[in-house]
């Protein structure tokens, strides 16, 4: 009963304090979709992802009310950088849901617009609106109300000190009028938080050296940022047990134990539990010897031994690769080694895929090259019956010109296309779907089925797969050329298929487009199957992975082919659009369906 008091009494005092409307929420996961397409619509970058922004800590002169909730000591606001756009969470700051969903649509617009040069946050924030209300003068009337809506909410400038007084009505000033406040005032205190502005970019934190998720290869890809969320984190020095001073009396003790520094975070904690733990903590301290959960860690991986590994096919193709920071392309920067699986050895199509694989035959098979014959010609390969009966007629009667066109022709209906399908076998296809199947056994019966059926449509293909360990050593595993015959060696190929390293998908491309152009066909296609984000242990991370992608991708359709990307990865809405185009690409929901579900995507792809 103390407890469902104590969670009342304090749901009660933090609702007061915080001064919202809950009934009146707008969530930004309910609407990132919308938010998306009109900050892009409003000229913003295509390529920053909406997440969700991490609270800032504040220092304001908090109500006694504020403090005995322990509230207003951190606030979500948005900002940019060059990864992300940041929104807040939530937002139930107006009696009003309209209101509250205008708020995020007129950020949106915010961080759509450039960033003013050499101004600081006061000025630069009120350049941003003026510039926003020039370009779209229908917000002028949303900044208005809101601006109208948010002075209620911001302290009285007459309960506060002298500085501080100044320089709320500084602030109440540029949100009235943009631009007619030069400067910010300066207090002891930090302003209260303007959530219609745009705020600097987080830092890192206050590690010295590397921090979690830089291009450390012994450090994890983000480990705290769960949820799209960054949180500040230092570096500490390990626990060190022999250090320390006891002040008491030996003699009041009772008993002697041992103590045993125990990480249950890392240990014994659900991963969920640990989460919230972290979303409570205002800096995160991580020690240089512990280690973060398996999930996050990066390892860096060793390749095999040469006499275990699979066979190398020449010295290896350098390639350019794109980088998007100078706008400029590095010349050779990454290496291509094909590969042949070594210990590959004939096989036939598994049991449990025969079935499926004869109706898509038959499904197929009416694809395929048919004879027809072409009456009336000039030349051809054999006479044309009724066309020389016809001319007979016509002779004997003397009706007029006789026809000369006596032969008839056989000509076969070709589809001009020609398509190379590319497999991403990095290290994350080694994860299990369900109890049987891992992603690269779905990977695998997927490119048996789809060939089989292209088998029995006569249309040339090919099929590759790829993995990367950095930028000098990216494996192209060689499993059919387009003038390959389909067979059990071909077959034997496909299931010795195993997970590799990482994925750097804009070199796989770019090779593979370096093969599909050489072929005459007038429709190419380039059909990519993946599981995940580009990504590589080195710099290949993050932005850096999807321009360089999404310009191979450019480079493919210059000349002439058609890409189009197959994925299972759930967020693959977040970059997909961006990388191959709205229309370019179709996510799996179900892992389990791929392999039924390619050959129908080729239909679609070629009819």
């Amino acid at each position: 009963m103390e407890e469902w008091v104590g969670y009342k009494w304090h749901e009660y005092i933090t609702r007061q304090a915080l001064g919202e409307f809950p009934e009146h929420a707008v969530y930004l996961k309910n609407e990132a979709r919308t938010l998306g397409v009109l900050f892009r619509a409003f000229g913003g970058d295509p390529a920053l992802s909406l997440v969700t922004a991490e609270p800032r800590h504040f220092r304001l002169r908090r109500k006694f009310l504020h403090k005995i909730a322990g509230t207003h000591r951190k606030f979500e606001l948005a900002w940019r950088d060059e990864q992300n756009l940041r929104l807040p969470e939530k937002v139930a700051k107006f009696p009003s849901r309209q209101l509250n969903r205008e708020l995020y649509i007129w950020l949106a617009a915010l961080a759509a617009s450039p960033a003013p040069a050499d101004n600081d946050w006061f000025t630069g924030n009120q350049a941003l609106v003026l510039d926003v209300i020039a370009r779209w003068p229908g917000l002028e009337r949303v900044y208005q109300h809101l601006v109208k809506q948010i002075l209620h909410w911001r302290p009285d400038p007459e309960t506060l000190s002298p500085p501080e007084a100044l320089r709320e009505q500084a602030i109440r000033q540029a949100l009235i009028h943009p631009g007619s406040v030069p400067a910010l005032p300066s207090a002891s205190t930090d302003p209260w938080p303007v959530i219609l502005w745009l705020y600097p970019a987080l830092e890192q934190g206050k590690a010295g050296g590397q921090v979690t998720g830089d291009d450390d290869p012994r450090s994890s890809p983000g480990g705290l940022t769960k949820k799209n969320k960054r949180r500040q984190a230092e570096r500490v020095e390990a626990f060190d047990r022999d250090q320390g001073l006891m002040i008491f009396r030996l003699e009041s003790l009772f008993s002697w134990t041992d103590f045993i520094p125990v990480d249950r975070a890392g240990d014994d904690t659900d991963e969920e539990d640990a989460e919230a733990v972290a979303d409570d903590m205002d800096m995160i301290s991580v020690s240089n010897d512990r280690k973060e959960t398996s999930s996050s860690i990066k390892f860096d991986l060793d390749l095999p031994a040469e006499e275990h590994d699979d066979l190398r096919l020449g010295p290896g193709i350098h390639l350019p690769e794109w980088d998007w920071r100078s706008q400029s392309y590095r010349e050779a920067f990454c290496c291509v080694q094909p590969m042949l699986a070594r210990d590959a050895t004939p096989a036939e199509l598994p049991e449990a895929l025969r079935r499926p694989a004869k109706q898509l035959q038959r499904q197929f098979s009416a694809l395929k090259p048919l004879k027809q014959w072409q009456r009336q010609q000039l030349d051809g390969d054999e006479l044309d019956l009724d066309a020389c009966l016809e001319r007979e007629v016509q002779n004997r009667r003397g009706l007029g010109e006789i026809n000369q066109k006596l032969f008839r022709r056989c000509q076969q209906s070709q589809r001009d296309l020609a398509c190379l399908v590319l497999a991403d076998t990095s290290l994350s296809t080694e994860t299990y779907i369900n109890n049987h199947q891992r992603v690269i056994d779905i990977a695998r019966d997927g490119l048996q089925l789809l060939s089989e059926a292209l088998q029995a449509s006569r249309d040339p293909f090919a099929l590759f797969a790829f993995s990367s360990r950095r930028r000098d050593h990216v494996r192209f595993h060689h499993l059919k050329s387009f003038e390959e015959p389909y067979n059990s060696t071909i077959r034997g190929r496909i299931q010795a298929l195993e997970p590799g390293f990482y994925t750097r998908m804009g070199t796989a491309i770019r090779q593979a487009t370096r093969l599909l152009q050489a072929r005459h066909e007038h429709q190419k296609i380039l059909l990519l199957l993946t599981d995940g984000k580009p990504n590589d242990l080195d710099l290949y991370e993050g932005r850096y992975g999807v321009e360089d992608t999404r310009m191979a991708v450019q480079e493919a359709h210059k000349v002439g082919l058609t890409p189009f990307c197959v994925t299972i990865d759930d967020e693959a809405s977040e970059y997909l659009p961006y990388v191959f185009g709205s229309n370019n690409y179709v996510v799996i929901r179900d892992p389990a369906q791929l392999p039924l579900q390619l050959p129908k995507l080729y239909l679609n792809l070629t009819q």
